[in-house]
């Protein structure tokens, strides 16, 4: 699990968009990986199942709770190119909140952890039809909104 820490939080990173949450979300995962460890060791693929926990884990605690607003990104001026990449960020993490917690998982297994369509439904409990639909409509999204955002802020 040493090995695999660094790569499950930025997966919970990506998940939660919330540092905190992402650790809480990795401590959980290791909790859970731990408690079944017997198991887990005999089935061969300990990365494998703890992905597969926190994947579980998030999705559940998305399920259970009201959706989290939104933060608003305040408008700042554009003179540093440091400050305008911190406000970048800000956007996508902003957009990347409003999207369903399914897609934002589906995306963030993909893309961060560049997992095939097949091994992404597994995780998600879906198949890899429906897998390509939430990357196809995440990233739709996502472009929509960032060329809105990119368009309003246009002078």
């Amino acid at each position: 699990m040493r090995e695999s820490g660094p790569a499950l939080l930025r997966l919970g990173n990506l998940l939660t968009l919330d540092r905190g949450a992402a650790e809480d979300l990795a401590q959980e995962t290791y909790i859970r990986v731990g408690l079944a460890w017997s198991r887990v060791r005999r089935d061969g693929n300990p990365v494998g199942y703890a992905r597969r926990t926190m994947v579980n884990l998030f999705l559940n605690s998305k399920r259970r709770t009201q959706p989290t607003p939104v933060p608003q990104v305040l408008e700042t001026p554009r003179d540093d190119a440091g400050l305008a990449a911190v406000d970048s960020a800000a956007v996508i993490r902003q957009i990347l909140a409003g999207l369903p917690a399914q897609q934002r998982a589906a995306l963030a297994l993909r893309y961060l952890d560049d997992l095939p369509d097949a091994e992404i439904g597994a995780l998600l409990g879906c198949t890899p039809a429906t897998v390509r639909s939430h990357l196809s409509r995440g990233l739709a999204t996502l472009r929509t909104r960032m060329k809105g955002e990119h368009d309003a802020r246009r002078p």
